[in-house]
This record gives structure tokens, sequence and C-alpha cells, in this order.
């Protein structure tokens, strides 16, 4: 994140930037997302010896049974969606934050505004990632036969219609509401709280400190979501038949009722690895690009 006393640049350095530093930190972290998935969707404790104990025991799995480049599957579906998830992400949470404080005539971001804006725009931004989520969960899955990204779209068009490439969009939108709300709630109150950056460097420091305690705050808000929208997303829709995993609420009551409170909170753990260190990749180099580019003008 630019220090406030950086000259402003263009929303489409903005958006060059997040994109090249997200996509920088899915090229290193997407193994955990991988590990995440498979955990999430592994229902109540697996079958037998095939069954996955944990994080740890996932990825030495994939490894011995499926090969290293397993941990990698899917990953194109999440590298095209970077630039206009980032893209949505900016301008979604400028554009909603004029507009709440045009309506509520404040002058200045506050906490509250903070909640509010991030919600709405995690909210806009779901419309713009469930079909490449869909993609991504579809090929992740162990048990997965698609050959890749172009036959997953393929096959759901052509069994689910154009529609069933958003299937989980509802879930999807509880995702990214309840993390974009603990995310900027709880990152705005932790700048409060810190020191005021008398440096660059001191300024890093604080996005990190609050960037990591927002995140693990939005992670433990939007895990259960996350459990279940991987499960809706990676069900196929048959004809006449309601699925198992259907809609959020029903089906996190379902999991709980079935797995008890734990099986929620599926690869919570691999969540958090990712946060930490991706959020410190993403941070490092988005700062980097807008260094760059504030260097050109």
């Amino acid at each position: 994140m630019s220090s406030p006393n950086d000259k402003p640049l263009p929303f489409i350095y903005q958006f060059v930037s997040g994109a090249v530093a997200g996509i920088s930190e899915i090229l290193v972290m997407y193994p955990l997302d991988v590990v995440k998935t498979r955990v999430q969707l592994q229902v109540g404790g697996g079958a037998g010896g095939e069954a996955y104990k944990g994080m740890f025991d996932c990825f030495s799995k994939i490894i011995k049974q499926e090969g290293a480049g397993r941990l990698y599957r899917g990953i194109t579906a999440p590298i095209l969606m970077e630039a206009p998830k980032r893209a949505t992400k900016f301008a979604a949470n400028d554009e909603w934050g004029k507009f709440y404080r045009g309506v509520f005539g404040m002058q200045k971001m506050n906490q509250s505004l903070s909640i509010l804006t991030g919600a709405t725009a995690g909210a806009t931004e779901s419309f713009v990632v469930v079909p490449f989520e869909l993609v991504k969960i579809r090929l992740q899955d162990k048990s997965s036969k698609y050959t890749g990204m172009l036959d997953v779209v393929k096959q759901t068009v052509a069994k689910e219609g154009l529609l069933g490439m958003y299937t989980g969009l509802e879930a999807t939108m509880w995702r990214h509401v309840s993390w974009n709300a603990g995310y900027f709630g709880v990152i705005f109150k932790v700048r409060e709280i810190l020191p005021k950056a008398e440096s660059k460097g001191h300024q890093m420091t604080n996005d990190l400190i609050s960037g990591s305690i927002g995140g693990t705050v939005g992670t433990m808000v939007n895990t259960p979501f996350d459990v279940v929208k991987s499960r809706i997303q990676n069900t196929p829709r048959v004809p006449g038949v309601v699925p198992k995993y259907n809609w959020t609420i029903p089906s996190v009551l379902t999991v709980f009722r079935e797995e008890g409170f734990g099986a929620l909170y599926k690869g919570f753990l691999p969540k958090v690895l990712r946060l930490g260190p991706g959020g410190g990749i993403l941070l490092v180099v988005f700062t980097g690009c807008m260094d760059f580019f504030r260097s050109l003008q």
C-alpha cells in the first residue's frame, strides 16, 4: 500500500500494480489453496487410507500419489481472474466509499463506513469471480475428470446451461461480503491504534501488521461460507434433483449437523498460512510497482 503522502496515480496504474501483485502471490502460494479446497471437499473424515488427516498429510499424499504438479492444477482460472478481480475490487471500494460518504454526509471514512463499503464492494466483486472460482474448484477436486479449464466450461454449460457457471453465486457473496467487512473494519481500527508512520519502511510495517490482523479476522468470519461454497460449486446440477448443498445457510446447518462445528473450519490453517505471507507478497509487489510508475511521472 502506498503512503498517504505519495502522489496519487490514475486508476490504471493501481489496476496494473494490483494485477501483477495478485498474480505473483498466486504463483507462490497457490498450493495452499489446492490443499484448502481438498480438505473442504472431504465430507466427514473421508474414506480409509485415502482420507486427509490435515494440511501436511494432504500435501504429502498429493505429492506422493499424484505428483507435485497437481498442486498447481486449476491455476489458470485464478490467474485469468486476477486482473478483472483487482480492477473490480479497487474500483468498487473507491466508488462505494464515495457513494456512502455522500449518503451519510461524511467527509472522511470511519470504521462503520469502512465495514459497509468493504461489504458492498465484496458483493460487487462476487459477480466477477464466481465463474473462475467454479472452474478452479472443479479442477482442484481429487476425483476431477476434467482435462482443463475449457473442458470444465464446456461440460458445465452443456449439462447445466450458461447459468451453471454462476453456481454458488449466493455462497460467494456471503464469503466476500463477510471477509471484506471483517478485513476493512479491522484494518481501519488497527491503523488508528498503531503509531503514526514516519517513513515508508514504517508505513509498510504498519500495513503488514494491520493487513495480517484484518485478514485473519476476515478468514475467521468467512471460512464456514467458504467451506459450503466449495461444496456447492463442486456439486453438478441434475435436472429435477435438489442438490444436498444448494443454498448457503441450509448448507452450513447441514455440515454442522452431520459433521460437527469443526467441519465448518476445514481448510482454515492453509487459508491463514496463505494469508500471512501471501499478504506480504501482495503488499511488497504492489508497492514496488506503484513506486516504479510514480518514478516515471
